[in-house]
């Protein structure tokens, strides 16, 4: 069996990556690789780093992050380059608590998770190696057996920094089974594994009676206490809390503002100075990134006790609002359906568009730049132009919904996929569209709790909204199927266009190649095009110059003038053949039992949608009849 290999395959990969030597073999090697004694927070931006960082436009593209995240880019930005970088080069964040703040579903938890699962990984790697001394029950550094005495020299000559004390047990056994000999401790190559609790820990706060600290410091071993006769011998205690497990990486504080005091406290120390108390121990040491999420409300109700003080100022909040991107919010509908049973389910094109409109709009803050609405604003977010503003203006528009709280609250990814799902369910179809799914939104409403009226009526009121810009799409669509020979159609329209806006800018006529005769420029086509976009009378020389202009730089560079070079112009070709085909489009959806001709026309348009454009039999139908329907309202 093919299986059997697999398993044989990965026991031999597994015991290529274990390596057991002396403190003096582990010293020659980190003498020949310094970066094995990278600290927790370095290893982290090492890894991330190592994944490939990219200069996108005006911001940084993270490889480790762009398969799980997506519309993140200023978050994990901020998140690395203010944190972890700074973190990795010793600065002063190293010292803080990592804080993601942000509504739920937004992302918080996957950031954690892909840190994890990173570092699991990283450490797998010979660049992400990690050792430790063997038997040491937080796996510490193994230069921490170095005195102190020495450390300042050793910095000197081979230029690493060591940080923290031996653990109580190590500090003993050093002692006591190797009488000082530090060189001959013995030293291993450890993987991180949140299964096994090696350099990654997580802390779930229960209730505050009965929870105890031990779960973050450790505990008395009662069993051995007779044996050793002392709480404070290490062998009567138990280093199993989960900063202790945590050493060397990374430790999650789920909803760590909910925690009783005692745990809080406990943090202090460990931010600031690197070591924590536990038993009757001197302070212990322990390198580590301690990260936790909340939210909004959470955070607000603590910064606003007083008795917080302390521990805020020793915690870097990352604010994590939801993604506002319409493409990216698709991603995320594609990556949860993919995860889910729903992936074998056929979603008509522009379904999961427009569920995104719906979410992203629900986000949005109005702005009080004049023009500027909820559409245009999320239109302008996912790289369009709109009327009156471009992407010169988006810095200035998000700077103000940044003020205003965008992105901290609305709909959530999971919300809509749990609505897809009902959809299905409820409606027992292999297809669904973006109707559909507008439909399960609107009825999960009256479902939802935790909104007031007002609120749901204006999510009502958004449903709205998506519905029209899906209508704007949906006849796009079948309007662009119904033109026979669409491109075709297009280039001889604009040939048409442009010879009459060349005589029309020339002060020339045309010549009718059948009739030889000159013909003054056709200013009914020209104003026929035109004025789908909206050019006035007054604007139109204007707009004839601009696209001869374009033309002569696009044959400056031997390229050829398409109808698509053009946005504008573009837009207003398709509109022209869009208006000319409506009537046909209105006859043909419209009647109940269309004739020969009718029928072919149907099946054209919904072949064309089939093949072109991932439409199924079904969703094609509906599509066409739906489209029908709108335009003989």
């Amino acid at each position: 069996m093919e299986v059997i290999q697999w398993l044989k395959n990965y026991r031999d990969r597994e015991a290529a990556l274990a390596w057991n030597g002396t403190f003096t073999e582990y010293l020659l090697k980190i003498v020949e690789n310094p970066k094995l004694a990278m600290h927790a927070h370095a290893r982290i931006y090492e890894m991330i780093r190592k994944a490939g960082i990219k200069e996108e436009n005006d911001h940084k593209n993270y490889a480790f992050f762009n398969k799980e995240l997506f519309g993140m880019e200023k978050t994990l930005e901020r998140l690395v380059e203010e944190y972890f970088h700074s973190a990795a080069k010793r600065l002063d964040v190293r010292k803080r608590i990592l804080l993601l703040m942000g509504p739920v579903s937004g992302g918080k938890s996957t950031i954690v998770t892909l840190l994890k699962k990173g570092l699991e990984d990283y450490t797998r790697t010979e660049e992400g190696a990690v050792y430790a001394i063997d038997g040491c029950p937080m796996h510490e550094d193994p230069l921490h057996l170095l005195p102190q005495v020495l450390r300042e020299e050793f910095e000197q000559q081979y230029g690493i920094r060591i940080e923290g004390n031996l653990c109580p047990v190590c500090r003993l056994r050093v002692e006591e089974e190797f009488q000082g000999r530090v060189e001959d401790v013995p030293i291993k190559r450890i993987i991180f594994s949140e299964e096994q609790r090696v350099g990654i820990g997580t802390f779930t706060p229960s209730d505050p009676k009965s929870q105890d600290i031990a779960d973050l410091t450790g505990s008395i071993d009662f069993s051995t206490i007779t044996e050793y006769g002392s709480e404070s011998d290490p062998r009567a205690y138990r280093f199993d809390g989960e900063l202790n497990k945590a050493n060397r990486g990374l430790m999650e504080f789920q909803e760590m503002l909910k925690s009783d005091e005692k745990f809080l406290w406990n943090l202090l120390s460990l931010s600031q100075e690197g070591n924590f108390k536990a038993g009757r121990f001197a302070l212990i040491s322990a390198d580590e990134l301690i990260i936790a999420h909340t939210n909004e409300n959470e955070y607000k109700s603590f910064v606003a006790n007083k008795k917080n003080e302390a521990l805020q100022s020793r915690i870097i909040v990352i604010p994590v609002p939801y993604n506002l991107k319409i493409s990216s919010e698709v991603k995320i509908y594609e990556k949860l359906i993919q995860q889910s049973d729903l992936k074998g389910i056929h979603l008509a094109p522009h379904s999961l568009w427009t569920a995104s409109v719906f979410s992203i709009i629900s986000r949005l803050k109005p702005s009080k730049k004049q023009g500027m609405d909820l559409v245009k604003k999320m239109r302008l977010y996912d790289g369009e132009d709109v009327e009156g503003f471009n992407q010169k203006d988006i810095k200035d528009i998000m700077t103000e919904g940044e003020e205003q709280g965008e992105g901290m609250s609305g709909v959530d990814p999971r919300y809509v996929i749990n609505r897809i799902s009902t959809a299905l369910i409820r409606d027992h179809k292999s297809c669904i569209n973006a109707l559909d799914i507008l439909r399960a939104l609107k009825d999960g409403l009256s479902q939802h709790t935790s909104i007031t009226k007002e609120e749901r009526e204006n999510l009502v009121n958004l449903i709205a909204v998506a519905r029209k810009e899906y209508d704007e799409v949906a006849k796009k669509e079948v309007q662009k199927a119904f033109v026979y020979a669409y491109e075709e159609s297009a280039k001889s329209l604009l040939n048409n266009y442009l010879d009459n806006v060349e005589a029309y800018c020339n002060s020339s006529k045309l010549y009718d190649p059948i009739t030889g005769e000159e013909l003054e420029p056709d200013e009914q086509l020209m104003r026929s095009i035109e004025e789908q976009i909206g050019v006035s009378e007054n604007a139109k020389k204007a707009f004839r110059e601009e696209i001869l202009i374009r033309i002569s730089i696009y044959a400056r560079k031997n390229k050829a003038f398409q109808y698509t070079s053009h946005e504008r112009l573009r837009e207003a070709i398709e509109k022209k053949l869009f208006a000319d085909l409506k009537d046909v489009i209105k006859v043909t959806t419209s009647v109940s039992h269309p004739d020969q001709e009718q029928l072919r026309r149907i099946n054209e348009v919904t072949d064309r949608l089939i093949q072109l454009h991932g439409y199924c039999p079904i969703c094609a139908n509906e599509i066409v009849k739906y489209v029908g329907s709108l335009l003989n309202r």
